[in-house]
């Protein structure tokens, strides 16, 4: 499904990523785990080719992967209901498909509003309900849950085990509880390098 081989990546003189090699079989799931500002986020922009190596092979065999970043990246003149309908076939017909999301996400009574009317965790769940919309073989998820209270975290959780239905996932996380309860297995990440 996912590949990385001997993944290298530097900024201005420092080693970011440093010979990194990942493989996701077609419906395993990782966790990336280890401290802000280690890399998770250059490694996952690196394996869905958002940012080139230095060196090293990335090799994707996903059919269609969906992504949710630390910032919701929503389209703002479209309305929530909009946003998530955008991934479907953007029709009329397919709103009652989108609307079923957003219940999904207890995000229901928000269909009308626009993203700059939405609190920063509301955003990053219409975000979550667009990627799981398009019934994504790969979903990459960096930081996903943030701004979310812990009940509220807990029935979304729920909500993306169900819905992954047999695809890949990999996640980036601080909480390691979140990992545990999406079925994902551990690899710690740390200066650039996965560490034991």
């Amino acid at each position: 499904m996912l590949e990385l081989k001997e993944i290298s990546l530097s900024f201005w003189g420092n080693a970011v990523l440093s010979k990194c090699s990942l493989h996701l079989a077609p419906g395993d799931r990782i966790a990336l785990m280890g401290p802000s500002g280690c890399g998770k986020t250059t490694l996952l922009r690196t394996a869905l080719s958002l940012q080139q190596p230095d060196s090293g092979t990335v090799i994707c065999r996903a059919r269609k992967p969906a992504a949710v970043f630390q910032e919701p990246r929503l389209l703002p003149w479209l309305t929530t209901l909009e946003n998530v309908n955008l991934v479907l076939s953007d029709t009329p017909e397919t709103l009652p498909a989108a609307q079923a999301w957003l219940d999904c996400m207890e995000l229901g009574d928000s269909a009308l509003l626009y993203p700059a009317e939405l609190s920063g965790g509301m955003q990053q769940r219409v975000s979550l309900a667009r990627a799981l919309a398009c019934k994504p073989d790969l979903l990459v998820l960096d930081e996903p849950f943030k701004g979310l209270d812990t009940a509220l975290n807990d029935r979304i959780l729920e909500v993306l085990k169900k819905a992954l239905d047999g695809a890949s996932l990999l996640l980036a996380t601080h909480r390691e509880e979140e990992a545990l309860a999406l079925g994902c297995r551990i690899v710690r990440y740390n200066a650039g390098q996965f560490v034991s």
